[in-house]
């Protein structure tokens, strides 16, 4: 497959999660990811709750693992799946998805929750959201400013052959894919295959998005009072 690859420095990259995504106190606790199987296996015999918090761990290889501060947000990533699939995984495996900076990020979150309370037919409502910034440091496929020679792959609805092209990327080793934002043209996006390629990751700040029944209709910035 031709496609370059490109050094990818970000420093920070920004995520949006919801906000009622607890931390895996697993991933930040073990210090060494070599040993992060054993331990699991031994907690979850007496805590039946932390199976479902680490998600499957058996999906990252153990080359792949990272475990200490920090770490539960960018694991968790990888071992909870979307059955639904995304732009850059059929859902079978993990993908941490990152924009270049904020109002990309928001840009992008936005649209894929407003389009999921949409076809929920959701009430009006507002939403937490936790934002999160981390280093990613590594080499990805880069299909930038190919909007028109890969129109496929930016295709804003239908995600079949993205989906594709990641997977045969993912089998031959691909970190991961750069691109431009399909919500926000003038943004830009990562998707990272591989956890060792994100350190450093924290959280900075919460947004509210306000959604009225119909559009997430403005989204503000949360602080304590």
């Amino acid at each position: 497959m031709n496609i370059s690859e490109t050094l990818v420095e970000w420093k920070p990259c920004w995520r949006i999660i919801p906000s009622h995504f607890p931390t895996i106190h697993l991933f930040e606790d073990v210090a060494d990811p070599n040993d992060l199987e054993a331990v699991f296996e031994l907690e979850a015999m007496t805590n039946d709750r932390l199976r479902d918090q680490v998600g499957q761990l058996l999906l990252v290889p153990p080359q792949d693992r990272i475990s200490g501060p920090g770490t539960s947000y960018i694991m968790a990533a990888f071992t909870h799946l979307n059955p639904l699939g995304s732009r850059f995984s059929d859902g079978s495996w993990g993908t941490y998805y990152a924009a270049l900076d904020l109002d990309t990020a928001i840009a992008e979150t936005s649209y894929h929750r407003a389009l999921f309370l949409l076809a929920t037919k959701e009430q009006a409502m507002e939403l937490d959201m936790r934002v999160l910034t981390a280093d990613l440091n590594g080499n990805l496929h880069d299909i930038r400013d190919q909007q028109k020679q890969m129109a496929h792959l930016y295709d804003p609805d239908d995600y079949g052959a993205s989906q594709s092209f990641a997977k045969k990327l993912r089998a031959s080793g691909s970190n991961g894919i750069v691109h431009n934002s399909v919500r926000r043209p003038s943004g830009e996006c990562a998707a990272i295959f591989r956890p060792p390629l994100l350190s450093n990751c924290r959280q900075v700040q919460h947004l509210c998005y306000v959604w009225d029944g119909s559009e997430i209709s403005n989204v503000y910035k949360k602080s304590a009072l």
